[in-house]
């Protein structure tokens, strides 16, 4: 019995130490960023390997490529994947190429396999079948009754959101990131964007505990079921309500408040324009297949994208009803960039139950505070 005691302590100790939050690199402008720091390979980089392939072929890599697209939810077979182009390979691509607004043809063509190579968000596209980013929906428009637009943003299973008792929701930040006002101001901004257009209010408060939403800077494997990867791969994820945990990469090159399209480095990562997307899972969006707006899973490098489109609005308001302040303007400018994109953010909502659920349980157990 002692050492099935022992063993849980450590256990329990060893979750309470993978999640402790880490010092994370801010850069107050682009020049600040030190060369050695730029990364220029992705993630996924193998799979440019793959351009080309149709289905009926076989070739190395297409096994870890159905593993890709079997973790965003294009495919639901749990078998073991191999190497050949079958029909589910081919579907799934289908299925993709229409979320990402690409020829859909079924093959792994350049420009599909130039989508899929760039780092992305964790967080699945199709979440237990249940949704699509490129679902489409008809909408009446708020100043003519003749005209309709047609959007794609998306809930999670369920619908989750805040109740309506919590509508001033309550943010706080790990204290053992230190973090500068002037960084937390960046997530002021980011918050600020979505009260202007709902009904929702956010209030910064000093006690991570008591906080609705707790905001944190990461690095590897941290506890949640979703490690971070390193400079870009995947740069932060979220959880959906009523969760309220927001994480972000410590290892990025983070850039405060400097015109991040006047960057060089593939690793500048613009913190406002992620933490403005990651905000909308916490409130219950999931991912649209309008590129231009903030739910878009990907965004260019040296690219700085903040502001709601109408797509982003509709669906948060669908939630969240209207401000009474709102005059009804949106904007959908598309974000400039110089090149197609290296960067992305992403956010995976999807709540790791058992997990989180386990660890918590130990840390009663054993009498240890973890702050979730």
């Amino acid at each position: 019995m002692r050492i099935i005691c022992l063993f849980a302590f450590a256990v329990a100790v060893s979750f309470f130490l993978s999640s402790t939050p880490a010092s994370a690199r801010f850069f107050p402008n682009i020049t600040s960023i030190p060369p050695w720091l730029n990364a220029t390979h992705g993630a996924w980089d193998s799979f440019r390997n793959l351009s080309g392939c149709h289905p009926g072929e076989k070739a190395d890599g297409l096994s870890k490529l159905k593993n890709y697209l079997k973790h965003f939810g294009y495919i639901n077979s749990s078998s073991n994947f191999t190497d050949d182009f079958d029909s589910d390979l081919k579907t799934a691509i289908e299925t993709y190429q229409k979320n990402f607004n690409l020829n859909v043809t079924g093959d792994l063509d350049p420009e599909t396999v130039q989508q899929i190579v760039r780092p992305r968000c964790g967080v699945a596209d199709i979440v237990n079948g249940s949704t699509t980013m490129n679902s489409g929906k008809t909408t009446q428009s708020s100043n003519a009754t003749h005209i309709h637009t047609v959007s794609h943003y998306t809930f999670f299973p369920g619908k989750p959101r805040w109740p309506q008792y919590n509508r001033d929701l309550t943010y706080a930040f790990q204290p053992e990131n230190e973090l500068t006002d002037v960084v937390k101001g960046v997530f002021t901004r980011a918050f600020s964007r979505w009260s202007a257009v709902t009904a929702l209010t956010f209030t910064q408060t000093d006690s991570l505990a008591d906080a609705d939403l707790k905001i944190g800077f990461f690095v590897g494997d941290h506890g949640d079921g979703e490690p971070f990867d390193g400079l870009l791969g995947t740069l932060a994820h979220a959880f959906s309500p009523t969760s309220g945990r927001l994480h972000l990469d410590g290892d990025e090159n983070w850039v405060v408040s400097s015109d991040i399209t006047e960057a060089t480095e593939t690793s500048a990562v613009d913190l406002e324009s992620v933490a403005v997307h990651e905000i909308g899972h916490l409130l219950g969006l999931g991912h649209s297949s309008v590129e231009n707006a903030i739910m878009y899973p990907t965004i260019p490098s040296r690219t700085r994208k903040v502001e709601l489109a109408s797509d982003d609005i509709l669906g948060i308001q669908e939630l969240y009803g209207t401000n009474p302040s709102y005059n009804g303007s949106t904007s959908t400018t598309t974000p400039s960039s110089e090149n197609e994109g290296d960067t992305v953010y992403g956010s995976s909502a999807q709540i790791s139950g058992s997990l989180w659920g386990f660890k918590a349980a130990m840390a009663a157990g054993f009498g240890l505070l973890l702050v979730l």
